[in-house]
C-alpha cells in the first residue's frame, strides 16, 4: 500500500528533512521525491509505502502538520489518488 504526501508553502530550511523525518518515526517508507522551488516557493510530492505504518494516515498527516505548520499538507491513499485521477 502507498499514500502521496504533498507540501507546498514558501521556502525554508529543513522541510524534506522534516517530512521524510516524520514518515520514519511512523515506519512509513519514503519511496519516490520530486520536489521544486519556484522563487520564494517550495512544492514536494512524496511517494510512501505504508504497508508497515504504524499510524493512520490522518495521524501522519498531523504529525507532518505538526513539523512543518506554515506548510499546506496534504496526505491520500494511492487508490484514491488514482481514482481521481482516472477522470
Amino acid at each position: 500500500m502507498k499514500a502521496v504526501v504533498t507540501v507546498i508553502g514558501k521556502d525554508m530550511v529543513g522541510i524534506l528533512a522534516k517530512v521524510s523525518g516524520t514518515c520514519a518515526e511512523k515506519n512509513a517508507n519514503v519511496v519516490e521525491v520530486t520536489q521544486s522551488v519556484m522563487q520564494e516557493y517550495f512544492a514536494m510530492i512524496m511517494l510512501i509505502d505504508i504497508s508497515e505504518m504504524t499510524c493512520e494516515i490522518i495521524d501522519l498527516k498531523k504529525a507532518i502538520s505538526e513539523k512543518v505548520p506554515e506548510m499546506q499538507i496534504h496526505v491520500m491513499h494511492e487508490d484514491i489518488f488514482n481514482s481521481m485521477h482516472r477522470i
